[in-house]
């Protein structure tokens, strides 16, 4: 479901998606891409991702905060592996579980979870949108 999700993404060279499951329920969700009210183009002339473009995990976690849900005890399904900044979200949010598809050069966000005791699950998947 977090591919499906992603493909909400205006992003051109990244799209991640997210969901924040608790008690087998989606509680919130979000994709990359710009705050609300501003323009939904993430990228710059010079194909760069603008400094202000959300990542999903961000998305999911703020999206929940405005609820009456809470993200404490929750699991994490994001498509990419969360980076550091991230991971400092997710720890904070009181996730418990972070599942991810898709490993990143940099993993430093994935060994601060690990560290912080958050069960961090690594799922091969192969979905392709391209030939579905």
């Amino acid at each position: 479901m977090t591919r499906i999700w992603s493909q909400n993404s205006y992003c051109i060279r990244r799209k991640v998606g997210a969901l924040l499951v608790k008690n087998h329920m989606i509680i919130s969700d979000g994709y990359n891409g710009t705050p609300s009210g501003f323009e939904n183009i993430c990228e710059d002339e010079n194909n760069e991702t603008k400094p202000y473009v959300l990542h999903a995990e961000a998305n999911a976690i703020t999206k929940v905060a405005k609820s009456n849900n809470s993200s404490e005890g929750a699991t994490l399904y994001v498509t990419a592996a969360p980076c550091l900044e991230c991971a400092k979200l997710i720890i904070q949010a009181g996730i418990r579980r972070v599942v991810y598809c898709e490993k990143y050069r940099i993993d430093d966000g994935i060994r601060l979870l690990e560290r912080a005791g958050i069960d961090v699950c690594f799922v091969e998947c192969d979905f392709d949108f391209e030939n579905r």
